[in-house]
């Protein structure tokens, strides 16, 4: 059987591989994880790179390369170019959204296909876990570029500063000790991929802050897509992906105002949320969307994604 590399420099939450790496063990396929730098010495028949960079092939493995961003700014298309120019051409790429391909705009022969962050489960709205710790969870990245101090202070000294805040996130050292003195703000994470909706399910609501700013108010939203799976309410920024999610998917979620003066209790009890309808976002039916099943049953013949173990 085939043996998968996933290299990826660890800087940010990417649950997707430990959700690949799940899913490719129900047919028998050995995976790994590695950093870039192990790139020479990796023993494996495909390596699959999430990009970042990666300037040098070795041996004749079949080599994947996903794009999970854009380029953030400043000078976002420079670096989506030379992402470009200084990478070796794969032999499939997988993009994270028609958005984050029409940036990258490759123009060469190389297979592609896309694909949307997936969830690993849907939970219903009485599915276990009811007793609620916290009052709101973020997930995700606390660093500057998220702009999360408005939102912090109104746990702080504004109007939320009586409510209950769980932080899951990494690299948050310097921003939790900033937070110490205030008891209702909790840090903790990183956890395991499959962890992360019991800490989900132990709060009431799920804030999504993403600055509307291009490329994140183009691209899916992880942290709302596993909000909604794990059935909790849902308060967002405004942006164009979250507007277009919602009308699709008929979900109702609460749309915080640009000062976020509506950010406040009594207009959260009041708000009549919906869960969005998720049937479709499952990371097996993303996979297959973006045709990278297809494409290794192409390479490896006696590899079949219809016959798990």
């Amino acid at each position: 059987m085939i043996r998968i590399a996933f290299v990826h420099p660890h800087k940010s939450f990417l649950q997707n591989v430990e959700a690949y790496r799940n899913f490719f063990a129900r047919y028998g396929i050995d995976t790994s994880v590695h950093y870039p730098d192990d790139n020479a010495s990796i023993n494996a028949d495909c390596t699959w790179h999430f990009m970042g960079y990666h300037s040098r092939n070795s041996g004749k493995r079949i080599t994947i390369h996903e794009y999970c961003s854009a380029s953030v700014p400043p000078f976002s298309g420079l670096k989506d170019r030379i992402k470009k120019w200084m990478s070796v051409v794969p032999d499939y790429r997988i993009f994270n959204g028609q958005y984050v391909k029409d940036k990258f705009d490759f123009r060469d022969q190389v297979p592609s296909g896309v694909r949307d962050y997936g969830v690993t489960e849907i939970y219903s709205e009485d599915a276990g876990c009811t007793e609620k710790e916290f009052d709101f969870i973020y997930l995700g990245a606390v660093g500057k570029e998220r702009r999360l101090d408005r939102l912090f202070g109104f746990f702080t000294e504004g109007a939320l500063r009586g409510k209950t805040l769980l932080v899951l996130s990494q690299h948050y050292s310097d921003l939790a000790a900033e937070m110490a003195r205030y008891s209702n703000i909790r840090f903790a994470g990183p956890v395991e991929h499959q962890e992360v909706s019991s800490y989900i399910r132990r709060c009431r609501y799920g804030i999504n802050f993403i600055p509307d700013k291009t490329p994140y108010n183009r691209q899916a939203s992880a942290k709302l897509l596993d909000y909604a799976a794990s059935a909790i309410p849902v308060i967002t920024t405004d942006y164009y992906w979250v507007r277009s999610f919602q009308e699709k998917s008929g979900g109702n979620f609460f749309f915080l105002a640009p000062d976020l003066e509506n950010l406040r209790w009594e207009n959260i009890q009041e708000f009549p949320f919906r869960n969005p309808d998720l049937s479709g976002w499952a990371w097996e039916q993303q996979l297959q969307k973006c045709g990278v099943l297809a494409f290794l049953e192409q390479q490896f013949p006696g590899l079949d994604f219809n016959d798990p173990l």
